[in-house]
C-alpha cells in the first residue's frame, strides 16, 4: 500500500499543466555508506492524473493498492532540496499497481519516453 501525500504541478511534453499525485510507501532504513549509521526513508512517485486541484486536496491521506518500485533510466541530475548536493542518478521509483509488474511499468515507459 501506499499513499497520497502530496500533488505537483506538471508539464506535458505539448507544454500543457497537468496535476500529478505524489505518493510514497513506508519507512525504510538504509545504511550511511558515508557513517555506517541508519536513517530513515520513503520512496517517493507521481502519478498524473486528470484531476483538478480541488480533487487532488481531497485525495491527500487515501491509500492505493500497490507498491514503489525501481526504473532504470538514462542518467539525470538530481540535487537533495535538504542540502543542495548534486547527485548522478540512473533510476527513479515508479508506482506500480497491486497485481502489475513492474516490467509492464518499464516497457510502457520505455515506449513512450525512450528510456534505456
Amino acid at each position: 500500500m501506499v499513499r497520497i501525500i502530496d500533488y505537483k504541478v506538471r508539464q506535458s511534453n505539448e507544454g500543457e499543466p497537468f496535476l500529478a499525485l505524489i505518493v510514497q510507501d513506508g519507512i525504510t532504513l538504509v545504511k550511511s555508506k558515508e557513517t555506517g549509521l541508519y536513517y530513515a526513508t520513503a520512496k517517493k512517485a507521481s502519478i498524473p492524473s486528470t484531476f483538478d486541484e480541488e480533487t487532488c486536496k481531497s485525495l491527500i491521506g487515501q491509500e492505493l493498492d500497490g507498491s514503489i518500485e525501481r526504473m532504470d533510466c538514462e542518467p539525470y541530475e538530481f540535487t537533495n532540496e535538504q542540502t543542495g548536493e548534486v547527485i548522478q542518478m540512473d533510476h527513479r521509483w515508479v508506482f506500480v499497481k497491486a497485481g502489475d509488474k513492474v516490467e509492464s511499468v518499464v516497457s510502457a515507459a520505455k515506449h513512450q519516453f525512450e528510456l534505456v
